[in-house]
């Protein structure tokens, strides 16, 4: 139930698989996996590029474990709980490889947040998107800022506040989420082929140099995205959060 992480290499391609039977949700062992996983394979001379997908054809990812969320009853333990994306978040930005995301179906929450810390994105029809987060007391506080870099302010606030609405993949591509979105699995993965095969090709060096200049400025994330677990492992324990969490359990 601690869910799988799954790493292939094939002519300098590195393809991560993660898979949990909740929805391909993360509780915080397999974040810790999956971020293990990147900062090996940011050393890894046999890898130039990593595809980031999840098991199934349903949902891509539900963000993270809902059964750990309500076993938070401390400020440290809730700032210990959403620190996990917080720490994948920044492990995937000082990555030294371009990480490329296979988005299949529908993210929500740090399933989201997932999708923006990918260098490029190819998704499908089926990949709608949603911040549930305010609808329960909380708020996309660790996953704001890497949201904000690809879609601007104007499409987070839309995604953040519209809580309960699902937005489509066009939605999301429009507002610079999504690169490219396909009809169907099979067309997005010729698609990603090509990318992947094209950019195993190029000098590694200049590889790496290109994702230091997409990640400018974000050098304070450290920080930054630990002080916004802190603000959610606090809300958490609201009379709020209880309520709607409590309700939402029922």
């Amino acid at each position: 139930m601690s869910g799988t992480i799954h790493t292939h290499i094939d002519h300098y391609i590195a393809t991560v698989t993660f898979s949990h039977p909740k929805s391909n949700s993360f509780p915080t062992e397999l974040l810790q996996k999956l971020i293990d996983t990147f900062n090996r394979l940011s050393s890894d001379e046999s890898v130039k590029i990593i595809v980031l997908q999840s098991e199934g054809d349903k949902a891509f990812c539900a963000g993270a474990s809902f059964d750990e969320l309500l076993q938070i009853d401390d400020a440290e333990s809730g700032q210990l709980f959403f620190s996990g994306f917080a720490r994948l978040i920044n492990a995937m930005r000082k990555c030294s490889k371009l990480i490329v995301g296979r988005i299949h179906g529908k993210s929500v929450g740090g399933g989201v947040g997932i999708a923006a810390a990918c260098d490029y994105c190819f998704s499908t029809e089926a990949s709608d998107i949603k911040l549930s987060e305010l609808s329960i007391g909380l708020g996309p506080f660790v996953i704001a800022p890497v949201l904000e870099r690809k879609m601007g302010i104007a499409g987070l606030s839309e995604l953040s506040l519209e809580a309960q609405s699902w937005k489509t993949a066009y939605w999301a591509q429009k507002k610079g989420l999504f690169n490219k979105v396909f009809e169907n699995t099979r067309d997005m993965d010729e698609g990603i082929d090509i990318l992947t095969h094209q950019l195993s090709q190029y000098n590694p060096e200049a590889l790496f140099e290109m994702k230091k200049i997409f990640w400018e400025g974000t050098e304070h994330w450290d920080n930054l995205l630990q002080e916004r677990a802190e603000i959610s492992g606090k809300l958490v324990l609201s009379d709020f959060t209880k309520d709607a969490l409590s309700k939402f359990k029922k």
